[in-house]
């Protein structure tokens, strides 16, 4: 039986961090292709088919935001099993990263946009016309190199075959929502720990703080309510062939009730599917798989 290539075409904001993922990609033994014409793509995709070369049983191929739709639309149907990698971040994180490397955004350099905001701008809207919720998308604001590419590990090691997961992910409000959030939940109408002098100083992670938000009554109905919307989700989702689902769970500070909701989602449903979970704002990664 022929061998079916892999391929991932890696796309995103300028800055969010495709050079650091194609870097990772490369040691985790995918043949890196960076920035390569559009316009000969064809050329590519026969060399792709047609070699005996182990290097292109596995690929990453790189593009920017002006080719990716092209990209995407032409090696989708050339009998490849292709999944994108979309990495984004917060326009402020992308302003800052380019004021402290001073390097110039492209969009300056073909003299699309006039300044930076605008090429983040003109750049994110050219994008999202493109996006669909096959993708896998990672928000790169919060993440040091070492937690993408523990990410990276998880979406696209060639020993595992693409399954259905779900990160759960908790947040603070007061420190900017997630980028990558299929599904954003609330949960600052729930009962504050925060405002219990003895349990001000815990987290979610903590018996006291757990109990305190799970025990009330309002967190009960609630969770009967969620996880029968979760449960129908999922296994729709299941049914479409989406292969990863990011759930993110917010509150005001991300400390205590998002922690705790997120950490009960998670052993509900960790069993059941390949689960990863985040305490964004604690910078705290537990993984089962």
């Amino acid at each position: 039986m022929e061998k079916i290539k892999k391929v991932i075409l890696v796309s995103g904001m300028s800055g969010a961090g495709k050079s650091t993922a194609t870097t990772i990609l490369e040691d985790m033994g995918y043949h890196i292709i960076e920035n390569y014409p559009v316009q000969l793509l064809s050329f590519l995709v026969d060399i792709i088919e047609s070699s005996n070369d182990p290097r292109y049983d596995y690929i990453a191929l790189s593009t920017n935001a002006n080719d990716f739709p092209e990209f995407l639309r032409r090696i989708r149907g050339e009998g490849m099993e292709v999944r994108v990698l979309f990495l984004d971040a917060s326009d402020l994180v992308l302003i800052r990263r380019y004021k402290s490397t001073r390097r110039t955004h492209p969009l300056l350099l073909s003299n699309t946009a006039n300044t930076l905001e605008e090429a983040i701008a003109v750049e994110r809207q050219l994008l999202t016309r493109a996006i669909d919720n096959s993708f896998v998308t990672i928000d790169t604001s919060f993440l040091t190199a070492k937690e993408v590419k523990r990410v990276l590990e998880q979406y696209f090691a060639k020993n595992t075959a693409p399954t259905f997961s779900i990160s759960f992910v908790s947040f603070g409000y007061k420190h900017g929502v997630p980028l990558d959030a299929d599904l954003m939940i609330d949960v600052r109408f729930l009962p504050n720990p925060f405002w219990e002098p003895k349990l001000r100083m815990y987290s979610g992670n903590d018996p006291e703080v757990y109990h305190y938000v799970m025990d009330k009554d309002e967190t009960k109905e609630f969770i009967k309510r969620l996880l029968a919307f979760l449960d129908y989700a999922f296994a729709q989702y299941v049914k479409e062939g989406k292969n990863h689902f990011t759930v993110a769970i917010g509150c005001t500070g991300g400390q205590h009730r998002s922690v705790t909701i997120t950490n009960f989602l998670y052993d509900n449903y960790k069993d059941q599917y390949r689960c990863y979970k985040q305490h964004r704002d604690e910078k705290e990664w537990v993984t089962h798989g």
